[in-house]
Order: structure tokens, then sequence, then C-alpha cells
């Protein structure tokens, strides 16, 4: 019998101490005192079990054993040593039936003398059977045992709560200190897990200082040994869009819809804003007064440039906005998802942009194969101004991607 009241408080101590559930704490303290037992009365093939009561410290052991047939278990064959099992033949059938376990006295009741103890019993049900109950103390092994288990359990515990925790916020931001860099990848300490941003993942050309604390967008969690490995990214085209959705309250509460995001980081975001409210005006809400919500939003992402867009059903409409800062003269639409732009000539680089890049995400933004030409000479095929449809992840939904190179 132990000291309930002892107990009690250790075990409430610890779950405020480490955010556990007082219940999964009393579950590994049962599972620590089996092994004990069973280390104890020398019955390592049996399945133990402990409860322990809550209210009177008392302890109660059982074996667990499982109902069974001949069409769940196979049996030793005549003849064959103890705890030797039979040559198998070589099975080259990918289709062949897998090995049914053996039957293991320990482990294992057959169900004629289970029906003799319990009428409605099942196969693959589980009789209880009473152990004898310890008289003393157990000895330093089994203390050693049951201390071990309990820590393990108690690892298992905490790590499953954290990973549950962190999958929750997959798709979102957290915020982290850098912890080192190595080859290119940063390690971040997350408070209660670490995390890991690969190089593929962080923004071209920027610089990571130890101690920085940054935020980070949650590509997915991974597990390992120490405890749940959260998958970081800053290039991620939905990082953007969560940081507007941080400094934008219209967008997080869905005032102002982000139809899309495309980017290539480090250099230039597009993104899409609409809203359905006449009153508001989405460009302007999301740019904030005198620039102040998106110039947050450079903040943290450095120099990139950001342009804002509305989103349109009109296409025409739509498409020439997304060349911005281009002034755009006319769109002609030319067949299924294609689109003819005629821009003035002294815009025709500003509308290409440096190695294509502003059509090119122009044409990622809106679905379209993009033709940009000169308005004087809308004939002469512009060099790097014809840009095919790319197909682009869904950034708006909540499923996350790792970013595509």
């Amino acid at each position: 019998m132990f000291d309930i009241k002892t107990i009690n408080k250790a075990i409430e101590q610890l779950a405020a101490e480490k955010e556990l559930d007082t219940t999964q704490i009393v579950e590994a303290i049962e599972a620590a005192l089996a092994s004990a037992y069973k280390k104890e009365y020398n019955k390592r093939g049996e399945v133990v079990r402990c409860a322990l009561n809550m209210k009177d410290g008392s302890t109660k052991f059982i074996q667990i054993k499982t109902v069974v047939d001949d069409t769940t278990v196979r049996f030793k064959e005549e003849g064959a040593e103890e705890g030797v099992e039979p040559a198998r033949p070589e099975i080259n059938d990918e289709n062949a039936e897998p090995l049914l376990p053996l039957y293991t006295p320990e482990r294992h009741i057959l169900l004629e003398e289970a029906r003799a103890i319990k009428a409605d019993v099942q196969v693959g049900d589980e009789l209880e059977f009473d152990l004898e109950q310890p008289t003393s103390e157990f000895g330093r092994i089994a203390a050693q045992t049951a201390k071990q288990v309990v820590l393990q359990k108690l690892r298992e515990i905490e790590k499953d709560a954290m990973r549950k925790e962190f999958e929750s916020k997959i798709g979102g931001l957290v915020s982290g200190v850098v912890q080192r860099v190595e080859r290119g990848n940063v390690f971040v300490d997350l408070g209660k897990a670490s995390g890991i941003m690969f190089y593929t993942e962080s923004i071209p050309g920027e610089r990571y200082r130890i101690g920085e604390r940054l935020k980070f967008f949650l590509l997915s969690v991974q597990d390992n040994m120490r405890g749940p490995n959260l998958v970081l990214s800053r290039s991620h085209p939905r990082f953007v869009l969560k940081l507007f959705e941080l400094e934008v309250p219209e967008v997080a509460d869905g005032t102002v819809q982000v139809k899309g995001v495309v980017r290539e980081a480090g250099s230039r975001t597009k993104i899409a804003v609409y809203s359905d409210n006449e009153s508001v005006d989405p460009v302007g809400t999301c740019v904030g007064q005198r620039g102040a919500r998106v110039l947050a939003v450079n903040s943290e992402i450095g120099s990139e440039k950001i342009d804002i867009i509305e989103w349109s059903e009109d296409m025409e409409k739509f498409v020439a906005a997304s060349l911005s800062p281009a002034t755009v003269t006319q769109v002609e639409l030319t067949g299924q998802r294609e689109a003819r732009v005629l821009v003035p000539e002294d815009q025709i680089s500003l509308a290409i942009g440096r190695g294509g890049q502003n059509v090119r995400l122009a044409a990622k933004l809106t679905h379209f194969r993009i033709d940009v030409r000169s308005q004087s000479n809308p004939d002469q095929v512009q060099e790097g101004g014809v840009v095919e449809v790319e197909e682009v992840a869904d950034v708006t939904s909540d499923e996350p991607t790792a970013t595509e190179e």
C-alpha cells in the first residue's frame, strides 16, 4: 500500500510542470508497477496489468489472456524443442498469408477453456486472472525497472502532447530563436520543441544570426528520438499570406479575401485581394495608412517587393492589374487562358521585369499564358515577354506544401 496523499501531490505537481493530464501520469505509474511485478516474480512472458486505487493507495495485479482458436494462432509442432521456431519454407508469393502467432499459454487461452469460465466470451476478447499480491516492497532491480518505465512513459506522453499541439499549428506562424546554422540549414529553438529550416526553405540572401528571433511558417511536424521536430520555411508563399493575416485584421476575419499569392522569395511577391463589401478597398486596407501595414510585412521579409493587386472576375482587368507596377494599355483574350497584353513602349521592360520575373509572376497569379507586346508594334514578339501557364499550388488552402524550386 502506498502513501496516496504523497502520490497525489507528486502527480499534481508533475502534471502542472509538464502540462500533462493526471490520468496519463497515473497510467504511467501503473505500467511501471506492472513492469516491477513481472521483474520481481519472474513473469516476463505474461501480460500483467496493475490497477492503483487512488483513494486508499492499494494495488491489484492481474494477468491478461487473449481468447484464441486454431484460426488465430498456430501450435508448436510435436517434437519441436522448447523456444525453437520450426524452419519456414521459402515463400516467394507476395500474396501468401502471413504466419499466425505461436500459441503461448502465458498470453493465450483457448476458446473452449475460456467459455468454461465465461459462457459468452468470443475470440479476441480478453480475460483477467488475479495474481498473487506483493507481501513486501519490490527489490532494488524491480524498483529500478519501475523508475525507468515511469520516466520513459512520461517522455512518451510529453512528446505526444507536444506533437499534437504543433500539428494543430501546421500551416501557421511560429516564433523562434536561431540556435545555429550548419551547411545552410537553420536550427531554431521554439521553446517546447526544436525546428529546422532547410536551406531550400530560407529566403535567398537572408543572413541568420545566432540569438535572433524570427517568425517562421510551419510546414510539417516530424518525430525523432528527442521529441517532435518542426520543419520550417520563410520562402513559402503562404508565409507572406500569414504575415498579412497578422498585420491586417480584415484579412484575418475574412472581410478582405486573399485570392492568390505567388512569390520568388527574396525578390518579389504578388498577392491578389478582393472584398465583396463595396465600402472596403481591399488594396488600401492591406497597404494601410501611409503604407504602415505593408511596411510591417516588409520588415519581416527584408527588401522583397510586394505588389498588392485587386482581384476581379473580369479577366482582362485582372491580367492588366497583375502586371503592376507597369501601366497596361489593352488586354486581348486570344484563347482559353491566353492573353495578349499591349503596353506603351517605355513600359515594356517594367512589364516584363528583370529576367522576365514580373510577367512570370503575373502568369502564375492569373493562370494565364501572357504575351507582352508594345502598343506601337503589336506584331513583334518581345524577348522574355511570353510566359506559358504554370500549375501553381493553391496557397489559400490549409494544406501547405514545400516550396517548389
